[in-house]
């Protein structure tokens, strides 16, 4: 993941890119892609499927984030979940049918678990947060050092 990238035009939407778990989101993504492309064997339907669910987790965490509402970024969390499931199931049936090697499956297995319990834990929590009524600020006012949020010279203006 580039930092740099990461981090330039920041604003209160894109906060979602300081989670630790959408960036691993993001690195699973990439991992399964590039395993993707040295399948030929693979039905181009199957790995179609197995790229939109791997994408979907990014995504979702994102968009759940960006909706500004607990309730909803919680339903995204588990739509994040209900993707990591589907692509789970999928690369476990290639496993099966031997389309992928038990070593890279290893990798991608550890990769998932670490994401599914992250999104775990921030679910727990944030439903913990609704429970108590607690004050969730769902405004986009700024309550960091608002330093380098400012627009660059060469970011369009709004």
């Amino acid at each position: 993941m580039d930092k740099e990238l990461i981090n330039k035009n920041r604003n209160i939407n894109r906060g979602f890119r300081k989670l630790v778990v959408w960036m691993e989101a993001i690195d699973l993504y990439v991992y399964v892609v590039d395993e993707l492309r040295n399948l030929s064997e693979m039905p181009y339907k199957v790995k179609a499927q197995i790229e939109d669910s791997a994408l979907s987790v990014s995504s979702n965490i994102a968009e759940g984030y960006s909706r500004r509402s607990l309730k909803e970024t919680i339903r995204f969390n588990n739509y994040a979940l209900s993707s990591l499931a589907e692509n789970y199931t999928q690369i476990l049936a290639q496993l099966n049918v031997e389309r992928v090697r038990q070593e890279w499956f290893d990798i991608y297995d550890a990769m998932h678990y670490s994401i599914e319990n992250k999104l775990v834990v921030l679910s727990k929590k944030q439903v913990e947060l609704l429970n108590e009524k607690s004050n969730w600020n769902d405004d986009y006012i700024l309550r960091e050092d608002e330093t380098g949020y400012e627009p660059s010279h060469d970011s369009p203006q709004a």
